[in-house]
């Protein structure tokens, strides 16, 4: 018999970090601001160097830092909390369909937690009758996972309800 996971416990936490090749750009962003500075001497050279990186890698971490939870008996996907009591049956959407529903099939109503270099997602349907949002877009690289989770986290919460 497996021990019992505290509600409180996350059944699944991701953080949506930005790739490696943003972390290349920031450096290159760096090296700009540098030449810009160049006819100005050493000092604005290193001014412009920290400056510049330091601005795009502020940038580029907040939109990098996204964290999607499954956590007592909610979805948190960023700022974005919902219990799933709310949601319908999650599914698992592959690169070709998250890309579908990213663009020509998305609704503008849908609560949308996507990262454009995150292939795989999730979409839920919100089925409280007074939320006008109709479904939940979660990128993740672990879909599979997230989906496991809110089907446990439902489970959980139907028999607490019973």
């Amino acid at each position: 018999m497996q021990p019992s996971v505290p509600s409180s416990a996350p059944r699944f936490d991701e953080r949506l970090t930005a790739p490696r090749s943003w972390w290349v750009i920031t450096a290159l962003l760096g090296l700009s601001g540098g030449l810009v500075m160049f006819p100005l001497g050493t000092v604005p050279i290193l001014g412009g160097v920290i400056a510049a990186a330091a601005l795009a890698a502020v940038v580029v971490s907040s939109y990098g830092s996204a964290r999607v939870r499954v956590v007592a008996g909610s979805l948190v996907a960023g700022d974005a909390r919902i219990p799933v009591s709310a949601l319908g049956a999650p599914e698992v959407l592959d690169a070709e369909e998250a890309r579908a529903w990213r663009t020509f099939k998305a609704d503008p109503r849908a609560f949308m937690l996507l990262r454009s270099y995150v292939p795989g997602a999730v979409r839920v349907e919100v089925t409280d009758p007074a939320d006008p949002t109709p479904y939940v877009y979660v990128s993740s690289r672990d879909p599979e996972g997230l989906v496991a989770a809110l089907e446990a986290a439902r489970a959980e919460s139907v028999r607490t309800e019973a």
